[in-house]
């Protein structure tokens, strides 16, 4: 394990104050911070090596390329990907959904095919899907979820056919904290040739994830919730069907050659990567990558159970006739996310109090609507951890809890 408490000084925003009071940041599935490491890194690039790559034969382009090509390998390791080349840059996973959808509609799925997606699915992977369904004369299924807040796996099974040409499925739900079986998910799709795209938004900061024993053909995630910069995605993708697809956002670095007549795009994975990239923010990525390597992704999955499990049992123990959690008890397919509602206070209003004692947390739909309108609610207060958090985050958002319900009588 680690010393959360050493770690939290590499943290320089951890040591603010909000209203007079410490910072007790709670809202890690939205973004996490950065620490020094990383901005230095990338204060560093824009100083020395600030250039434009795969563009220029001169000093500071080529070392950006190397950095920014580097970046990728990093990347493709830290996920267990087979190559650099399996690793594309994009502006966050939304995007990468966006860009999946839109290249499944114009290579693969045609009318009449289904496309298998969960209720606990973010908006960013079911619009898309949505989309482009109604575009080509697709069909979208939905896989509910059981009483516990786990994927109803039986409903899957039943669901999935031949006419199944996608899945896509988050690897964990960003408010219920529910970690799905993407691998399960993954072998009963491939039983009937349909392609598995997993959203890792919320799993690949705070788990160990690889690819390659997932058996997804697709991965999204998003480098400002593990620690980097804004402003940068990843889509990675098989080899295979990322040489077959055809990009549907072209320009500036993704050819090799362009006659009036015809195309010929460039190597992977610079033929989905169209203008000039985020090389500032791979870079960066790279970094807080080293950054969570170092301190071990079992260790920060083992860290965030013990907040999580510690946070369950107050609420449960202390503020039982208050606090409503929404998410799985079990801790084995939970991760570090809490939802919740107060009794007789509207989100918001709970959030808003919690701002004045200088804890931070997400009030709302969490873009999940769905979700929450299934569960017949307006929406949820969301407590999420990351591995700079310590149990006296925990403490400061019960005792606070407990001050909001002395107020209300």
């Amino acid at each position: 394990m680690f010393d959360p408490y050493v770690v939290r000084n590499d943290f320089p925003t951890l040591s603010i104050k909000v209203h007079g009071k410490p910072l007790v940041y709670l809202d890690n599935a939205a973004t996490s911070h950065r620490p020094k490491q990383v901005i230095e890194t990338v204060r560093k690039f824009y100083e020395e090596y600030n250039a434009n790559v795969e563009r220029g034969l001169h000093y500071l382009s080529q070392k950006a390329s190397e950095m920014y090509e580097e970046a990728h390998e990093i990347v493709a390791k830290f996920i267990g990907a087979r190559s650099w080349e399996e690793i594309v840059f994009t502006y966050n996973s939304t995007y990468a959904l966006n860009m999946l959808a839109l290249m499944m509609g114009f290579n693969i799925l045609e009318e009449g095919n289904e496309i298998l997606i969960t209720l606990m699915e973010h908006h960013s992977n079911m619009l898309p899907w949505r989309f482009i369904a109604r575009r080509v004369g697709a069909k979208v299924k939905y896989i509910m979820i059981r009483s516990d807040y786990t994927l109803d796996y039986k409903d899957l099974e039943n669901k999935i056919s031949d006419k199944t040409k996608i899945v896509a499925i988050t690897q964990m739900s960003n408010v219920l904290g529910t970690i799905n079986d993407v691998k399960y998910v993954a072998k009963l799709a491939h039983k009937v040739g349909a392609i598995v795209i997993a959203d890792g938004a919320q799993s690949v900061p705070h788990m160990p994830v690889n690819v390659r024993e997932l058996d997804v053909d697709f991965l999204v995630f998003s480098s400002h919730k593990m620690l980097g910069p804004t402003g940068l995605g990843v889509l990675y993708g098989r080899k295979d069907f990322l040489e077959e697809l055809n990009p549907v956002i072209a320009g500036g670095g993704t050819i090799k050659d362009v006659t009036l007549k015809e195309v010929i795009w460039a190597n992977l994975p610079e033929k989905f990567e169209a203008g000039t990239p985020h090389i500032a923010g791979a870079i960066g990525l790279a970094e807080a990558i080293k950054y969570l390597e170092k301190i071990g992704m079992e260790n920060i999955r083992e860290h965030e159970k013990q907040l999580t499990e510690y946070t369950l049992k107050l609420l449960s123990e202390e503020l039982e006739d208050f606090v409503k959690h929404y998410g799985p008890t079990d801790l084995s397919v939970k991760g570090g996310i809490v939802a919740f509602n107060a009794k007789n206070y509207d989100h918001h209003a709970v959030a808003a109090f919690l701002d004045t004692e200088g804890i931070a947390v997400r009030s709302g739909m969490h873009c999940a609507h769905p979700l929450h309108h299934y569960l017949g609610l307006r929406g949820t207060v969301r407590a999420s951890f990351y591995l700079y958090n310590v149990k006296e985050d925990v403490d400061a958002l019960i005792d606070a809890l407990k001050k909001l319900k002395k107020i209300s009588g």
